[in-house]
């Protein structure tokens, strides 16, 4: 079932200049709607390249990091050089996942293509599994956040957040600001957020407004692919160290295939079910899952077995570690700014970063720089926001007054920069009506449309 409606506030009122309106005399659109038609258009090509790009930084730092340290290690230097170019590569290796989350995102919008199962499969496939997660999975997280954006209650975002303990009381003085920056660098805390991270994206949290009461299956399929996606490899790589080769292929043979047959064989029912009807079964997806990371694996183990290279060596210091270190780290700065220190409102939940390159490609990617035309119209794809920016400051008074445009990340070029935005003297009034963004739901189909929309209003009324 489908769950479509107008970007209308909780109240009924419509957005001005973004809505669709008719005329008063005929029932032609207005220019307001067909802009806004051309700027949600999708396609089945543009986003290619952009997944292309991510895998070739992925390649050409793994590569150049491999042939760095291995030219050090002729030349006869001291450790801290490999030190350095090792933090380098885990630097932007950590930025190269946070690409792929941009790029689940978008997936989760049902707007990284336009066939949607080309959007699932290839969110899934070349974004999601390669991070430990799934585009379905992701999407129950992220569409309550956009339907219930800083909603204390609601909100999974705020709700992970202060379980992992990085949720800040905003507003936050610079120098707490610094010192919360400082703790976060805790290899302890970022491995804790990521964790707490997986487990909302999995289950989500007691008050998820996605979740069925009524169907809540078994456990027993997730956890069959979380024992095979973690132990697995952990068992197979430190057989693989004690040189325990037949072992490790045995374990890694057999575990997939008991896996798959599991999977394979569970009734439908088992699955845990949710209010978002997913595109591709959940069997499938965990079938998909788990096949991805019987072929990952197997390819590892291959290459170091046959002594072609250290490839599970590889593997946990330029993947795993930076999966848990650099990659939450800047999923977190982004949290931070994009929705600390704001309020429920319409046009003041989030913000405009106008940044360099640098924080654009790892703090903000996909558009996710300009996070305020996305939270109004979270159907128009990460290349179109920056049009839909301007055309929203040209047509919508509201958005002109009210929507805050931030310039720079740490250092202000033109008023308050991103993290300067999360001081005292920019804090949110709190005086705006609360946004309850249904229309975010815009593309997805429901299997309980009347519960959510329950949700919803308890949302609005909530103070």
């Amino acid at each position: 079932m489908s769950f479509v409606t107008d970007h209308n506030a909780a109240d009924g009122r419509a957005i001005p200049g973004v809505v669709t309106q008719r005329s008063r005399n005929d029932d032609t659109p207005s220019v307001e709607a067909e802009a806004i038609k051309l700027l949600k258009a999708r396609d089945n090509w543009t986003n290619w390249r952009h997944l292309l790009q991510i895998y070739g930084v992925i390649a050409a730092t793994i590569a150049g990091a491999i042939a760095a340290n291995a030219w050090l290690a002729t030349q006869g230097v001291g450790w801290g050089w490999g030190v350095l170019i090792n933090a380098v590569a885990i630097l932007i290796l950590g930025a190269a996942q946070h690409q792929f989350g941009g790029a689940i995102h978008e997936g989760t919008h049902f707007l990284l293509f336009k066939d949607r199962r080309l959007n699932e499969l290839t969110s899934d496939w070349l974004a999601a599994f390669p991070i430990y997660t799934s585009t379905y999975q992701f999407r129950i997280h992220h569409l309550a956040h956009h339907q219930f954006v800083n909603d204390p209650e609601r909100d999974p975002d705020i709700a992970q957040l202060k379980e992992s303990g990085h949720w800040l009381d905003f507003p936050v003085p610079p120098i707490e600001l610094l010192w919360s920056f400082v703790k976060a660098l805790s290899p302890l805390r970022l491995i804790f957020f990521t964790l707490v991270r997986a487990k909302y994206s999995a289950v989500g949290f007691d008050r998820h407004a996605y979740v069925d009461p009524t169907d809540q299956g078994s456990k027993w399929p997730l956890r069959v692919g979380v024992i095979y996606g973690v132990a697995v490899p952990i068992a197979v790589s430190e057989l693989i160290r004690l040189d325990r080769d037949q072992a490790a292929v045995a374990i890694l043979v057999a575990a997939t295939v008991v896996a798959l047959a599991y999977l394979v064989m569970v009734p439908e029912r088992a699955f845990i079910q949710t209010r978002l009807a997913p595109v591709i079964s959940h069997r499938a997806t965990m079938i998909s899952r788990v096949s991805y990371f019987a072929a990952l694996y197997g390819t590892l183990t291959l290459v170091t077995v046959m002594g072609w290279a250290p490839a599970w060596h590889y593997f946990l210091l330029y993947w795993v570690l930076p999966l848990f270190t650099a990659f939450p780290l800047f999923m977190m700065l982004r949290q931070w700014v994009q929705h600390g220190n704001a309020d429920r409102g319409r046009y003041t939940n989030t913000r405009v970063f106008l940044t360099g390159p640098l924080a654009r490609y790892a703090v903000f990617p996909w558009g996710m720089d300009y996070h305020l035309p996305h939270h109004l119209i979270a159907s128009v794809p990460h290349y179109n926001l920056p049009r839909l920016h301007e055309f929203l400051l040209l047509r919508d008074s509201a958005y002109r007054e009210k929507g805050v445009v931030l310039h720079g990340f740490v250092t202000p070029e033109q008023g308050p920069s991103a993290l300067g935005a999360l001081g005292p003297d920019h804090a949110s009034a709190g005086r705006e009506r609360v946004f309850v963004d249904n229309a975010a739901l815009e593309y997805a189909e429901l299997r309980d449309a009347a519960a959510i929309a329950l949700e919803a209003a308890r949302s609005a009324e909530a103070i």
